[in-house]
């Protein structure tokens, strides 16, 4: 079953506001109060991504203020004036081809909210956050209706024609009758790859 083809390149922001290894402090913390961002990517050369600096970075400078307990590494970037002393390297990318889940995967497992989107070598194309992964959930019951019709549907074996699709708030409904009964998992996991698909109910019958 061929699955949506949006990636990571669908949906990301192409426009990013970066900075080099050198950039000072105040001006990483004015970057991110103006265009309201949580990181930003840290650059090198022509524009590979060496590293990240974000608010949890910066924050360890008012953290240790006053104190000189904690954990070195953390100690250590209180006392950090640039982006290259504050950033977390290497930087937790994700490549503009990858599917969104492997995106939203990502960020689960390494708890962050946004991932700059590299090229092959390393080369800043954009950077993609949580609510851009959220977009798909935008597309319209039509559409996703039309998808799972021509993408899905379409595509199962000869004598599985005749299926019904009703799409109502990114819900899938589907009816009718399979000839075998093997198929209802395989054409349930299908759909689900669908992006915008909110969640699926099963109204079928095997001959």
């Amino acid at each position: 079953m061929p699955e949506s083809p949006y990636t990571v390149s669908d949906v990301m922001t192409h426009t990013v506001i970066a900075v080099g290894r050198d950039a000072p402090f105040k001006e990483i913390v004015e970057l991110i109060d103006q265009w309201k961002v949580s990181a930003l990517p840290v650059l090198a050369g022509e524009g590979r991504v060496i590293g990240v600096v974000s608010e949890a970075d910066l924050l360890a400078k008012e953290e240790f203020r006053d104190t000189d307990e904690g954990d070195l590494k953390a100690r250590a970037k209180a006392g950090g004036l640039t982006a290259g002393e504050l950033m977390t390297t290497p930087a937790v990318t994700v490549h503009a081809d990858a599917a969104l889940a492997e995106a939203a995967r990502v960020m689960a497992r390494r708890h962050v909210k946004r991932l700059p989107v590299v090229d092959s070598v390393g080369l800043l194309q954009g950077v993609v956050s949580r609510s851009d992964l959220l977009k798909v959930f935008l597309r319209t019951d039509d559409e996703i209706a039309g998808e799972v019709r021509d993408g899905v549907l379409a595509q199962l074996p000869a004598g599985a024609d005749g299926l019904t699709v009703s799409v109502a708030d990114g819900v899938v409904t589907l009816g009718g009758a399979l000839p075998d009964r093997a198929l209802v998992p395989v054409v349930a996991r299908a759909v689900r790859a669908v992006e915008g698909v909110v969640d699926i109910r099963l109204d079928l019958s095997h001959r």
